[in-house]
């Protein structure tokens, strides 16, 4: 399992359930849950640190005896959200009012950090790349910005027509100081058009080694690709629709970093 239709890896209350033992990953695992208004959803953290990322809406994160407001956002094009940090071997439970949707990044890990809040207005957010290769990185949860023990999440956005996660890159290899190894998740919304019509874009994950993930995947709302190894990219969104994508990386390395290693066949001028 590379690519992952809209409700191919649904599992009783998540619309997307990407964990270690259903998706063939060993450290990185997505879920996605939609939560109803005035309803709420618990689940035990077992070996996984996670976070509880807002896609819509707002939520009460209730774990280890802290409560944490999570004003949330109306869609993921609306701006960057605040989020929760929640330990490994804990019982949790996300209440929302008005309703939503919310993601749960989460990786396997060995240190019990605690719960905690992470601010909107603290995310640093990035503008990489040039021209039509242009795109708004939020760097929420990136080796530098947010403590966690092994877990990397950030959100692209990628505007109509636009190329991001170009020029292709990789992260399956550990070579200290030149490249992390790093599974990875990508979940993708598509911007609906002036008219209302929903978008799609495309996703190239191809072969850094013999028999390696191979998959061009067009991609939608709800869709997901996981990339075990491999170059990725270009993530390419359709004219008149912005993409966005959330990317949920963890790997075996004793330092949690962000280490890639760009293809040598293409241009280095849109990172």
């Amino acid at each position: 399992m590379t690519y992952v239709p809209k409700g191919s890896a649904a599992e009783g209350p998540y619309a997307l359930d990407l964990d270690p033992k259903r998706s063939g990953l060993i450290f990185s695992a997505l879920r996605v849950v939609d939560i109803e208004p005035g309803t709420t959803h618990s689940f035990a953290t077992g070996e996984s640190e996670w976070i509880v990322l807002p896609l819509t809406g707002g939520c009460t994160v209730h774990a280890e005896g802290e409560i944490i407001e999570l004003l949330g956002r109306q869609s993921v094009f609306s701006g960057v959200s605040d989020f929760a940090y929640v330990p490994r071997d804990a019982h949790i439970q996300i209440a929302s009012g008005a309703g939503g949707r919310f993601a749960l990044a989460g990786a396997k890990c060995e240190r019990r950090l605690p719960a905690r809040y992470g601010s909107a207005p603290e995310v640093s957010v990035e503008h990489r790349g040039g021209g039509t290769c242009s795109r708004e990185v939020r760097n929420f949860a990136s080796a530098d910005a947010f403590d966690c023990d092994r877990l990397i999440a950030v959100e692209v956005i990628t505007p109509g027509g636009n190329w991001s996660s170009y020029p292709p890159h990789k992260h399956d290899e550990h070579r200290p100081g030149v490249e992390a190894e790093l599974e990875e998740i990508y979940y993708f919304e598509i911007e609906a058009g002036e008219d209302g019509q929903e978008g799609f874009g495309y996703q190239r994950v191809f072969p850094s080694r013999p028999g390696g993930t191979d998959v061009l995947a067009e991609v939608r709302t709800g869709d997901a690709v996981l990339v075990p190894d491999g170059w990725h990219g270009p993530s390419i969104a359709q004219p008149g629709h912005s993409m966005y994508y959330l990317n949920v990386m963890a790997g075996p390395g004793e330092e949690r970093e962000w280490r890639i290693c760009f293809h040598p066949d293409h241009t280095e001028g849109y990172r």
